[in-house]
């Protein structure tokens, strides 16, 4: 291969793109061998770079894999507050948040894995700007749980941090077995049982007339017998 053919072959990219494919090849090489049997010499041939040139935009590999998991936080909530748009009360709400999570795991269980394994468990990890993103996320459900609250829809009486554990933490525990590979599961289905679930349990109870009401109610039902066919005759 002459001087010239090498150098043709290392394109420069602008800085978006270039950093968007040494990401991507980043999460096949991470989800492939794991964080800590990657290198970069692995990421660096995957994504068609030099490795010196991962440099100029990522620290090191735990940069490289943070920078990975938080676009991916950052477009799960994109897609949260999207698919929220125009959908009204509590339960298609709340419905659409654990469809839309669920969704989420099923389309990309290495992330799920990689964010488990090597980011949540890390000392580092309530430090970081993951810890807020991922606070960012839950509080779409707990912001749906206040206004079912405000509008009379859920019992006032409720904790609200503890209905988002019941929901993430029920999802974590209900998807970890496919997580290791070892089953699956119906996100549709799962989805609209946890819903129904949930929303028995903190569903404010109806509202029952007072004496008055019941009185008025009453007779209005006698008299509704009354003027029926052949109402009044004896």
């Amino acid at each position: 291969m002459t001087t010239a053919t090498a150098k043709r072959s290392f394109v420069r990219l602008p800085r978006e793109q270039r950093m968007r494919e040494i990401e991507a090849a980043a999460r096949e090489v991470f989800s492939q061998r794991g964080y800590d049997a990657a290198s970069m010499t692995d990421i660096a041939k995957r994504a068609g770079v030099s490795e010196g040139s991962i440099y100029k935009f990522y620290t090191n590999k735990r940069d490289l894999l943070l920078t990975v998991i938080r676009t991916w936080y950052q477009s799960m909530i994109d897609e949260f507050m999207e698919k929220l748009s125009g959908v009204e009360g509590t339960r298609a709400q709340l419905q659409t948040v654990i469809w839309q999570h669920l969704k989420s795991i099923k389309a990309n269980p290495d992330l799920c894995r990689l964010f488990f394994l090597e980011v949540r468990s890390a000392d580092d990890y309530f430090d970081s700007d993951l810890f807020h993103l991922n606070r960012d996320y839950t509080h779409v459900l707990m912001d749906i749980i206040q206004g079912g609250i405000d509008r009379g829809e859920i019992r006032p009486d409720i904790s609200i941090p503890l209905v988002r554990d019941m929901v993430f933490g029920g999802i974590e525990h209900r998807v970890s077995g496919f997580l290791v590979n070892r089953g699956d599961f119906d996100h549709d289905e799962t989805a609209n049982q946890l819903t129904d679930m949930v929303m028995a349990g903190m569903a404010a109870p109806a509202k029952t007339p007072n004496g008055l009401e019941a009185l008025v109610e009453r007779l209005e039902r006698v008299a509704d017998r009354f003027d029926g066919p052949g109402g009044g005759e004896g």
